[in-house]
């Protein structure tokens, strides 16, 4: 009978990973558009609680355009409307992956990035 338990109780902890995984992933914005997409995002700026300013790529053709939002829980505002530029910095695209270098040099002992 232990051994039962220790199954079921094995198979409900995998199941609850799942969908627990999956909002982890989406939280990350690992799980975001591929850059081939219409849309994606490139950035996002949190102000408040409730609102955010949003630089989103629409690409048609061989020509991109950024669209700079604000956004709230009521409402989505145009700000600005901008020519993407070629090549975007990496550090524009992922603007944590440094800090994340710092905090790993840091913890590792080693001198900061």
């Amino acid at each position: 009978m232990p051994n039962l338990w220790t199954s079921l109780l094995a198979l409900v902890a995998v199941v609850a990973a799942i969908p627990l995984s999956l909002w982890l992933l989406r939280r990350s914005g690992m799980a975001g558009g591929r850059p081939t997409d219409l849309l994606h995002t490139v950035a996002q700026l949190p102000l408040s609680a409730s609102q955010r300013v949003t630089v989103v790529e629409l690409r048609y053709g061989h020509t991109a355009r950024w669209l700079v939002l604000g956004v709230s829980a009521g409402r989505i505002d145009a700000l600005a409307t901008l020519d993407a530029p070629p090549d975007v910095p990496p550090d524009v695209l992922q603007p944590q992956a440094g800090t994340v270098d710092q905090l790993i040099a840091r913890w590792r002992g080693g001198a900061q990035l």
